[in-house]
């Protein structure tokens, strides 16, 4: 059963549970208002807790119907980000199949989105999320494009089917953030196959970064999130 905590007490768990970083989702927070945004990252600074990235977890910058004004509103919620202290602000590359029209879309749109950031003190990152970056060539290709500003952030949990583990070494090598997407059975009981190879695959790209912990079974979340850190921990040691 997950846990329901007020954003405003979430600091103080996660520092009691030896948990020193967070990603927020946008729709966790009640407010744009900068005050608000400034005084609740004051609040995870006091207990030690560094927000790692605020994941903008809507909008579509390759649908020409609603793409300006998406555009407009991730750059509401970068300049949030920055008001917030978070070290890096994600946004989706796009919903779209990768069409060479798409594609185009999708890197002129994360340019814009990264030389604000940029501009604002906020690394802007993608994800292997959603139809556009389905694919390590796609990922790749959008990368390339963009250029040094703009980071990248692997989902071990996006990918599927059996070249999984070689496409996750392939955006791993680009990666500088990570959520570590775990399989569990009934039970809490770890998938340490499926974990071990996405860690490999990590491991063989010379990933470095952090792993960000994402539980999203049926069970005790902070258990699960311990099952996981202790895993990762062991496994990712040299």
């Amino acid at each position: 059963m997950l846990e329901k905590i007020a954003l405003e007490h979430l600091p103080h768990a996660l520092a009691l549970r030896g948990y020193g970083r967070v990603e927020i989702c946008h729709f966790h927070l009640a407010s744009q208002q900068p005050e608000y945004l400034r005084s609740m990252g004051k609040l995870f600074r006091d207990h030690g807790v560094i927000i790692q990235t605020l994941l903008i977890d809507d909008g579509d910058i390759t649908d020409v119907t609603r793409r300006e004004k998406d555009l407009i509103w991730i750059a509401s919620w970068i300049e949030s980000a920055a008001h917030l202290g978070a070290e890096n602000a994600r946004v989706i590359a796009g919903k779209s199949q990768p069409s060479e029209q798409v594609l185009k879309l999708s890197v002129d749109g994360l340019k814009h989105c990264a030389d604000l950031g940029a501009q604002l003190g906020v690394r802007v990152v993608t994800e292997n999320w959603f139809d556009t970056l389905s694919t390590p060539a796609a990922v790749h290709h959008v990368l390339d494009a963009v250029g040094p500003t703009l980071g990248f952030l692997a989902d071990t949990g996006n990918w599927h089917g059996p070249t999984k583990y070689h496409d996750l070494q392939s955006i791993f090598a680009r990666a500088e953030l990570c959520h570590a997407k775990t399989s569990f059975a009934a039970g809490q009981v770890l998938d340490e196959a499926d974990n071990k190879q996405w860690l490999n695959a990590a491991k063989q790209a010379s990933y470095s970064g952090p792993f960000t912990l994402i539980f999203a079974d049926d069970g005790e979340e902070w258990t699960g999130l311990d099952i996981e850190r202790n895993f990762i921990v062991k496994h990712s040691m040299p």
